[in-house]
């Protein structure tokens, strides 16, 4: 690591350790997001020959909304971090397996100190407001399970770091759930009045919820019980909303909807969001994404990918200066709009919708072939 990515680092991690809203000026973020582009611009060799290629370098580039951002796809076409990718620390791969593990898109992180502080930071204000201590019961495979998995490394941190003894996994790689393991967990945690926290993807808790309803099984969870789900339904044959699914959490565990806290991340970044805070969550239909001080949301035209004003619905773009040793501007797919107080993901952007990133993820190929 050179003296300048070091310096980075430490600065990043002071910010964080200082929570993911304490104050943070646009200049400020400005100068950090100036400074982590230079440094990627000269350590990360994909990444460099893109900016070449759209004509932007240090010292062209004033502000950070100017940035040069690779579409997610980057990830699956080129080693996207500042080093050798061999050396990673830890390597996270995107979900799915239609293309072959070669064409899944992965993060390299040549060191994890900022991932971890980042998740810790956005979780524990986010889930645990209150400082408790709980029992996690995860519908998330252990770490151990699914070493390439940015979500099973984020469960894992959590469990360490704020699960009691009593927390558990209950669900396999292949999605298969522990279901008279869950019984057994939840049974305890209602007879010793305790509350916990319950992790898992969206689509394992519409499986749990269909074999409770099947079972007629309900659990009366202690009031403080919380819960973090995860994912859509992209690629599913059943989508439910999210007011259904929290209806049905509510139902058969107990947990009341503002106790439920959907979690929006991406394996191409280091930080997460979250549209609400354990207890104190709006009704799902009334919520935002909101992320830390040290990410930027813009929704970007489709075609020509400018930032459009609060409102305007297009192709969302972040940068997370957490991401210090890859690529901190991330043009996705997602279809939103952003509003002074977070933002709101529609769908996923398709044909002329996602132009623009077809036009940029054509500049990353064409640079990196040269």
């Amino acid at each position: 690591m050179t003296e300048h990515a070091a310096d980075l680092r430490a600065q990043l991690l002071a910010r964080i350790a200082a929570g993911p809203h304490a104050p943070l000026s646009d200049g400020d973020f400005n100068r950090l997001a100036l400074a982590i582009f230079a440094h990627q611009f000269a350590c990360n060799t994909p990444y460099r020959l893109f900016c070449e290629r759209r004509g932007m370098r240090p010292g062209t580039v004033a502000d950070w909304t100017e940035v040069p951002a690779v579409p997610t796809d980057a990830f699956k076409a080129a080693a996207l971090v500042c080093g050798d990718p061999e050396a990673a620390q830890a390597v996270f791969r995107t979900s799915g397996t239609t293309a072959g593990r070669e064409r899944r898109g992965t993060h390299y992180l040549p060191d994890v100190a900022l991932y971890d502080a980042a998740l810790r930071a956005g979780f524990s204000a986010h889930l645990l407001p209150d400082g408790a201590r709980l029992p996690v019961i995860s519908l998330v495979p252990p770490p151990a399970e699914m070493g390439d998995s940015s979500l099973s490394h984020m469960a894992g941190a959590v469990v360490a770091d704020y699960g009691t003894e009593r927390s558990g996994w209950f669900v396999s790689p292949d999605g298969g759930i522990d279901h008279a393991g869950l019984d057994n967990a939840l049974r305890g945690a209602v007879e010793r009045g305790e509350p916990v926290c319950i992790l898992g993807t969206a689509f394992a808790f519409v499986h749990w919820l269909d074999a409770l309803r099947e079972s007629d099984t309900r659990h009366a969870l202690p009031p403080g019980s919380r819960l973090m789900d995860t994912g859509g339904f992209k690629g599913r044959s059943r989508e439910v909303t999210r007011e259904e699914l929290y209806a049905g959490l509510t139902d058969r565990l107990g947990i009341p909807a503002a106790w439920c806290v959907n979690e929006y991340g991406m394996t191409e970044m280091s930080s997460q969001f979250y549209d609400g805070v354990a207890g104190a969550a709006l009704a799902p239909t009334e919520r935002m994404h909101v992320g830390p001080v040290w990410v930027r949301t813009q929704a970007t035209d489709p075609e020509t990918l400018r930032p459009l004003p609060h409102g305007g619905v297009g192709v969302l773009r972040h940068l997370d200066l957490a991401n210090l040793n890859s690529v901190m501007a991330i043009q996705t797919a997602d279809l939103g709009f952003t509003t002074p107080e977070g933002f709101r993901v529609l769908g996923r952007a398709t044909g002329a919708e996602a132009r623009g990133c077809s036009l940029a993820m054509d500049d990353l190929l064409r640079a990196i072939a040269r």
